[in-house]
């Protein structure tokens, strides 16, 4: 429409022109008037038809914005089908990946199922041969632990009862005790003493084949004790002497001069044991070529090797050795150890006999012992494969806590 009226506008413009050229001055002023009269008009004209324009326009939005409306519309709800229908769809299609997946985690879990009861019964059957072979070897030494003990038990028990036994006599003993200064008082008593000590001390060292109390030799004489020794030791004898009353005199005294009156004393009562135990104990051909001669007491005894030496050299050249209950347990137990090596020497083929069955019993043992070892590493070995397929199957189940099997894996264990 635009168009059409500015071309108007142009060709009357060019009549105006034209007229303009061929008429007056008047009909100029004439025709620019009519000429301004039509522009007023056009532009009038113009205007009205830029309003109608304007509204047309704006009618053809709001009916375009209506148009878009409905297709939006349209399209929104067309959008909401298809996103439901593919929700659907969806939906559908997850529920069946959900059964497919729930099928593949049950056929996974029976298997895992099935796998893991075979090797708990295999591993039972394992396990039960293996306790039931450790079970009889533990019963074994079981047996054995139980009747040494028994055996220990029962000595024991022997031994208590012989304690007991004991513990009476002294208890008995206490009752009727006397005192000691009135039992060394008499010289009998002190002999007695003395014997009793000397035979307490040689019965519990030496066997009763080693020694005899109160032996009486060929020349009459009766010795406290005499020792059996191999020879060519032979024959030793042994007597008890006991020179007390001097030994006291010696710290009784009440000045020097009667302390060394004692001392003298004292020295030539031992001299005399020692002269009546060489005279009459030291035989050639029956007995030894030496005696002992036994102090019970301690004191005594160290009294004279002390500070009477001449008295100790002079018993060592009549071959008569002083001893004390210390001293004569030194002499005892080397005696006893004198007499098992010679018992030894001449039972030296039964000893090696019994060493070779010793030899023998622990060459067993020993070939015992490294099967109980090898049954031991066995187990051990048992029980780390019950780990491997335990931590296995562990991590099997926790593949299909978190759903990660593809498709169903049978589990391996190692056998």
């Amino acid at each position: 429409m635009l168009e059409i009226l500015s071309v108007v506008a142009v060709l009357l413009l060019i009549v105006l022109l034209a007229m303009q050229w061929h008429q007056p001055a008047r009909a100029a002023q004439v025709l620019e008037q009519q000429h301004r009269a039509m522009l007023t008009d056009l532009h009038d004209g113009l205007n009205k038809q830029g309003d109608r324009l304007i509204s047309a326009q704006a009618a053809e939005s709001e009916r375009l914005r209506s148009a878009v409306g409905e297709e939006l519309r349209a399209t929104r709800e067309a959008i909401g089908a298809l996103r439901t229908e593919m929700l659907a769809q969806m939906l559908e299609k997850l529920a069946e990946q959900g059964r497919a997946d729930q099928k593949l985690i049950q056929d996974s879990f029976n298997n895992a199922s099935q796998h893991l009861r075979n090797s708990i019964e295999t591993l039972s059957k394992t396990v039960d041969g293996r306790l039931e072979q450790i079970g009889g070897k533990v019963n074994e030494r079981l047996d054995e632990g139980f009747k040494k003990t028994n055996e220990t038990f029962v000595s024991v028990m022997a031994r208590l009862a012989t304690i007991d036994e004991a513990q009476k006599k002294i208890d008995g003993l206490t009752t009727n005790v006397v005192s000691l200064q009135e039992l060394l008082g008499d010289k009998r008593s002190r002999g007695a003493f003395g014997e009793v000590q000397l035979e307490g001390l040689v019965r519990n060292i030496l066997s009763p084949q080693a020694y005899e109390m109160q032996y009486t030799l060929p020349n009459g004489s009766r010795a406290d004790c005499v020792l059996k020794l191999p020879e060519p030791t032979g024959m030793v004898a042994v007597d008890s002497k006991f020179p007390l009353e001097n030994y006291h005199r010696m710290f009784d005294a009440a000045s020097p001069a009667e302390r060394l009156v004692a001392e003298k004393q004292f020295k030539a009562d031992v001299k005399k044991h020692v002269d009546d135990i060489a005279g009459k104990y030291i035989i050639p051909n029956v007995t030894s070529d030496g005696a002992v001669m036994f102090i019970p007491a301690e004191a005594v005894f160290a009294e004279i090797h002390a500070h009477h030496s001449d008295v100790v050299d002079y018993a060592m050249q009549r071959r008569v050795w002083i001893v004390s209950p210390t001293t004569l347990m030194a002499v005892l137990n080397t005696a006893r150890a004198v007499m098992k090596d010679v018992e030894t020497r001449k039972q030296v083929h039964i000893i090696k006999d019994e060493l070779g069955k010793l030899g023998k019993d622990f060459g067993r043992f020993d070939e015992r012992m490294k099967k109980l070892a090898e049954h031991i590493r066995q187990a051990n070995k048992d029980v780390d494969d019950v780990q491997i397929s335990s931590r296995k199957i562990t991590e099997q189940f926790a593949k299909i806590e978190r759903v990660e099997l593809d498709q169903p894996q049978m589990l391996e264990s190692k056998e």
